[in-house]
C-alpha cells in the first residue's frame, strides 16, 4: 500500500514538472510583442518623389584675377521654376537603427538676353547679348539614424549626416563658353519625430542642419539647412503614399581666398547658393 502511495507520489511530481517545463516556453510564446502601426515593420525602404518647388539659384566665379559677378538664374538668365525628382533608401537593421541614402538632381537651362555686363569665371557677357546657361546641381545625402523614443504609434531620434554637393554651371554665348564646377562635403545634425493620428497614417518632422567651419577644409566653406514635413497614407504594410512640403538652403564657396556667405557671394572663388521651397508628392514601397 505504502508502495503504490510512493509511485503515485513520484507520478505526480513527474506530471507537474512536465507541466512546468511546457508552460515555461508557452508563456515565454504568448507575451506581449510589439505592436507597430501599418508601414513600420520592415528592412528595406524606398521611395520616390516628385518635387515643385520654387527655385533661387546664385553663382559666382572667380577668374583671370576678376572677381565674378553674383549671377541670379532667374533674374539674369531667366531660369523657370520646373519639377524635380529624388530618390531615396533607408536599411532598417534594428528596429531603432536606420542607414539612409538621397539622391535629388536639379538640372536648369535658360536662354535669355541680359541686362547686364555679368563677369563668370574671367569672362565679360556684354548686356544685350544672348545667353545660354545650364546649372546641373546634385545633391547626395549619406545619413545614420537613431531614434531614441520608438512606441507603437511613433517615434523619436536624432541623425547625423554628411550632404555632398556638386554642382556645375555653364554660360554660352555665340562668343565665349565657360564653365565652373563647386564639389564640398557637408556634415550635419538634426532629429526627426514621427506620429500616427491612425494606424495606417502617420505625419512626419525633420530638420537637419550644419555651418561648415572656415578652417576645417581649407578655402571651403558652406551651410546646409534643411526642413522636411510630410503625411503618409499606408495602403498596405509594404505600400503608401506621401504629400510633403520640403525647404532646402544650401550654400558652397571652394577655392576662396576668404570664404564667403550666402547670399553675397563676394569673395574670390567660385561659389553657389541655392534655396528651394514647395510640395512634393512620393510613393514608398518596403520589404
Amino acid at each position: 500500500m505504502r508502495n503504490r502511495f510512493v509511485v503515485r507520489l513520484y507520478m505526480f511530481a513527474c506530471v507537474v514538472a512536465a507541466c512546468a517545463c511546457w508552460a515555461a516556453p508557452a508563456a515565454a510564446q504568448f507575451q506581449p510583442l510589439p505592436n507597430p502601426a501599418t508601414g513600420e515593420r520592415y528592412r528595406i525602404e524606398a521611395s520616390a518623389a516628385w518635387w515643385f518647388p520654387d527655385a533661387t539659384m546664385l553663382v559666382a566665379s572667380e577668374g583671370l584675377g576678376q572677381l565674378g559677378t553674383a549671377i541670379d538664374f532667374k533674374k539674369d538668365l531667366g531660369l523657370d521654376d520646373q519639377r524635380m525628382s529624388s530618390l531615396r533608401v533607408v536599411l532598417r537593421p534594428t528596429r531603432r537603427a536606420k542607414f539612409r541614402f538621397e539622391l535629388t538632381p536639379m538640372k536648369y537651362e535658360s536662354s535669355g538676353t541680359v541686362t547686364r555686363d555679368l563677369v563668370f569665371n574671367g569672362q565679360r557677357y556684354r548686356a544685350s547679348l544672348p545667353v545660354n546657361s545650364t546649372i546641373d546641381w546634385k545633391a547626395y545625402r549619406f545619413a545614420f539614424e537613431y531614434d531614441v523614443v520608438v512606441r507603437d504609434r511613433g517615434f523619436a531620434g536624432f541623425i547625423l549626416e554628411a550632404k555632398y554637393s556638386d554642382i556645375q554651371t555653364e554660360l554660352r554665348n555665340p562668343v565665349l563658353v565657360e564653365f565652373a564646377r563647386a564639389r564640398a562635403p557637408i556634415p550635419a545634425v538634426g532629429g526627426i519625430g514621427r506620429v500616427y493620428v491612425a494606424r495606417n497614417i502617420s505625419v512626419t518632422g525633420e530638420l537637419t542642419g550644419f555651418k561648415l567651419p572656415e578652417n576645417l577644409i581649407e578655402g571651403a566653406s558652406g551651410h546646409f539647412v534643411e526642413l522636411d514635413l510630410y503625411g503618409t497614407l499606408n495602403v498596405t504594410k509594404n505600400v503608401g503614399v506621401q504629400v510633403g512640403y520640403r525647404s532646402l538652403d544650401i550654400g558652397v564657396t571652394v577655392n576662396a581666398d576668404t570664404p564667403n556667405t550666402c547670399p553675397a557671394l563676394a569673395s574670390s572663388g567660385t561659389s553657389a547658393c541655392l534655396t528651394m521651397r514647395g510640395a512634393y508628392l512620393g510613393v514608398v514601397a518596403r520589404y
